[in-house]
């Protein structure tokens, strides 16, 4: 019999991270906006969120656990339980059976209240109140700028395409000027019971699965469902100095809530186009800047190119080898906080691959005068 572990298709080991990849993931699947009249879909769903929301909640997951490690939801645990309809109600917090055995429990009675209470289905007979709102799926986009655009900061409009309120009836799914009715057959609760020997067990109510209310008249534009896929582009300020890979989030922009619950958040992706010039590292950027074999060995003075379209004046010293960086301060990339990195200038010694007969000559005569560098270089071996 599948157990909340199982249905998320995780290790009882899982992280956090690993129970809410796999959660989003399955979510996305059996979504009913993208299985529109499936009814198992749509039931595959609701375990996925019942599973989702137990293991997601530290203390409820340690409860799961034990209960699981008793034997609570196994075969022959007062008729067992099947994830996703419901929690038990109804249960003597004094006795349990297994095995044709019976065991003096305690507070199990309280456990399994305190797990599945707050969950939907979970509710007491004669309970009322309408199921619990749930936070909309946050969402993940990803935008594209130039290099340029990201040291200097700039103003985007990202699509994205999403389960949104319909307009019409504002995510109710009634139509205007009407509102969802109380089902008769649940009373509100969204849940059914069904009697298990020594448990009660609850089930999502047939007639309005599980949500409390029923629709008489539905809206005509999202035929009753209160979210309208569909894609808007927003806004999005690129902060000056943003580097490849940033995360920016965007409060209330993911996908509706149902049942009156808040929308999920979106999570804007910033990738950086690679530059011609320069090179990020940190807050610092790196030009590579080539020099003549005279200029290295005398010493000189360059112009190099800064961000932003201007140019600095630096001195290169005499006796400057290939690879050499020399540092202008505050001309690097903004930083998020505040103030500049640095530029960093790499010094790149060009040897000329095709000399004239007079260049030749000169260099010969030139290493005549400057001796052996390998005699002093393995003066110790």
């Amino acid at each position: 019999m599948a157990d909340f572990y199982q249905i998320l298709g995780v290790p009882k080991s899982a992280s956090q991270d690993e129970i809410k990849k796999a959660f989003r993931k399955l979510a996305r699947r059996y979504h009913p906006d993208k299985n529109p009249g499936d009814k198992a879909a749509e039931e595959k769903f609701k375990e996925i969120n019942q599973a989702y929301e137990t293991l997601s909640d530290p203390e409820k997951r340690k409860q799961y656990d034990e209960l699981s490690r008793l034997g609570a939801f196994g075969p022959g645990a007062g008729g067992g339980f099947r994830p996703g309809q419901g929690g038990f109600q109804g249960f003597d917090p004094r006795m349990f059976q297994q095995g044709g055995a019976t065991f003096d429990m305690g507070d199990l009675g309280d456990l399994l209240s305190g797990l599945f209470g707050g969950a939907a289905g979970a509710r007491r007979p004669g309970a009322r109140g309408r199921p619990a709102a749930e936070r909309g799926a946050d969402l993940q986009a990803e935008v594209t700028v130039s290099f340029e655009d990201s040291l200097r900061g700039a103003t985007v409009r990202v699509p994205v395409t999403k389960a949104d309120a319909c307009e019409d009836c504002h995510g109710t799914g009634a139509k205007a000027g009407t509102t969802p009715k109380i089902c008769p057959e649940c009373q509100g609760r969204g849940v059914v019971a069904q009697n298990q020997g020594v448990f009660a067990l609850s089930q999502p109510c047939p007639r309005c699965l599980g949500n409390g209310t029923i629709i008489e008249d539905p809206c005509p534009r999202c035929g009753g469902r209160g979210v309208r896929t569909r894609t808007r582009r927003y806004a999005v300020k690129i902060p000056a100095g943003v580097k490849d890979g940033t995360r920016i989030r965007i409060k209330g922009r993911g996908e509706a809530g149902s049942r009156g619950g808040p929308a999920g958040d979106l999570y804007v992706v910033v990738r950086v186009e690679p530059d011609h010039f320069f090179q990020r590292r940190g807050d610092d950027l790196v030009l590579e800047v080539p020099i003549t074999i005279s200029e290295a060995a005398l010493g000189t003075k360059v112009r190099v190119p800064t961000p932003g379209g201007g140019s600095v004046s630096l001195k290169v010293p005499p006796g400057s080898q290939d690879g050499r960086t020399l540092r202008v301060r505050g001309k690097g990339a903004p930083k998020l906080k505040g103030g500049r990195g640095d530029l960093l200038v790499r010094l790149r010694v060009v040897v000329p691959d095709k000399l004239t007969r007079e260049q030749k000559e000169l260099l010969q005569k030139l290493g005549e005068t400057l001796g052996d560098p390998r005699a002093a270089a393995f003066a110790r071996v």
